[in-house]
C-alpha cells in the first residue's frame, strides 16, 4: 500500500512540474517580448524543451507502473530509467544552447528592461522553486534528473534577479550572460554525472547502496551454505533492485529442512528490500554436475 502511495506521489509531482513549467514557459515567452529581453526569450525556448522532456518523463513514469507481462517479465519499471536518460540528453543539449547564447551576449552586450527582468525573475524563482522542491523528494533516477532540470531554472532566475537589481543602479551589460554561463556550466557538470549513473544502471551495474561482498559474506555465514557463486545484483530504475544467486549447500533430508533454509535466506535479504530475488540451492550430484558444466561468464 505504501509502495503504491509512493508511486502515486511521484507521478503527481512530475505532473505538477510539467504543467507549472509549460504554463510559465508561455508567460515567459510573451513577457520576454514585452520587456525586450533576448535572455528571457532564450530561456523560454529552453523551458519549452524542459516542458517537452517533463511531459515525456510523466508519460514514461506512468508507463513504468504497469505490471509484468509476456513482453516485459520484470514489468515496465525501466521505462522510468529511459525517461532519465532522455531527460539528461535534452538537458545537456539545452545547456549547450544556453552557453552559446551567453557567450554571444558577452561578446555583444545588449540593453534590457531591468524592472521587467526583476518582476519576471521573482515569478520564475517562485514557480520553478516550488516545482523543484516537490520533485526533489523523488527516489527514482528519472525524478533526480528532473530535479536538476528545475534547479537549473531556479538558479538561472536567481541570477536574473540579482542582475536586474544591479542593472537598476549600474549599466554592466555583460553581467547577466556571465552569471548565466557560470550557473549553466555548474548544472551541466552535475547532469553529466547523473547521465553517467543512468548509463551505469542501464548496463546493469551494481547499485551503489548494496555491497556484493557484504551479501556474499552474509550468505556464507548461514550454517547450511558451503559456497556461493553467480551472485548478481542490478537495478531496474535506481530504486528497485534485483538479486540472483546460486548457493552450494549441505544436503537436506526433507522438505521442512529446505523450508527452514529458505526462511533464513528471506530474513537475510529483508533489510535490502529487493523487488525481485531468485536464489537457487544445490547439493550432492546436482552440484557436481553443475560444476562440470558451469562455464558461462561470471562463474567462480
Amino acid at each position: 500500500m505504501a509502495h503504491n502511495h509512493t508511486h502515486d506521489h511521484s507521478r503527481g509531482n512530475i505532473k505538477l512540474a510539467f504543467f507549472l513549467n509549460l504554463g510559465f514557459t508561455i508567460v515567459e515567452f510573451f513577457g520576454g517580448l514585452y520587456v525586450n529581453s533576448v535572455a528571457i526569450i532564450s530561456d523560454a525556448l529552453h523551458d519549452l524543451g524542459d516542458s517537452l522532456s517533463l511531459g515525456l518523463a510523466w508519460f514514461l513514469h506512468n508507463k513504468s507502473r504497469k505490471g509484468a507481462d509476456t513482453s516485459f517479465t520484470f514489468g515496465y519499471t525501466r521505462f522510468s530509467l529511459l525517461g532519465a536518460l532522455i531527460n539528461s540528453l535534452v538537458l545537456i543539449a539545452g545547456s549547450i544552447f544556453v552557453v552559446n547564447e551567453a557567450v554571444a551576449r558577452i561578446l555583444s552586450p545588449e540593453q534590457t528592461n531591468a524592472e521587467g527582468m526583476f518582476l519576471f525573475a521573482i515569478l520564475g524563482v517562485a514557480v520553478n522553486g516550488y516545482a523543484a522542491w516537490k520533485v526533489s523528494h523523488g527516489e527514482t533516477m528519472n525524478e533526480r534528473v528532473i530535479s536538476w532540470h528545475l534547479l537549473e531554472d531556479v538558479l538561472g532566475w536567481v541570477a536574473v534577479l540579482i542582475v536586474s537589481v544591479i542593472l537598476m543602479f549600474r549599466d554592466i551589460l555583460y553581467l547577466d550572460p556571465a552569471l548565466s554561463l557560470l550557473i549553466t556550466l555548474y548544472i551541466l557538470w552535475n547532469v553529466i554525472k547523473r547521465l553517467k549513473e543512468t548509463l551505469y544502471l542501464f548496463l546493469q551495474g551494481r547499485p551503489s547502496d548494496v555491497s556484493i561482498d557484504e551479501l556474499r559474506d552474509k550468505f556464507l555465514s548461514l550454517d547450511f551454505v558451503e559456497e556461493t557463486d553467480h551472485l548478481h545484483i542490478w537495478s531496474l530504475d535506481g530504486e528497485h533492485h534485483v538479486i540472483t544467486a546460486h548457493l552450494h549447500v549441505t544436503e537436506m533430508n526433507d522438505i521442512s529442512e529446505l523450508a527452514g533454509a529458505k526462511k533464513k535466506i528471506r530474513q537475510l535479504l529483508k533489510p535490502y528490500n529487493f523487488s525481485h530475488s531468485t536464489i537457487e540451492m544445490e547439493w550432492g550430484e546436482d552440484l557436481c554436475s553443475r560444476r562440470d558444466s558451469d562455464s558461462w561468464p561470471g562463474s567462480s
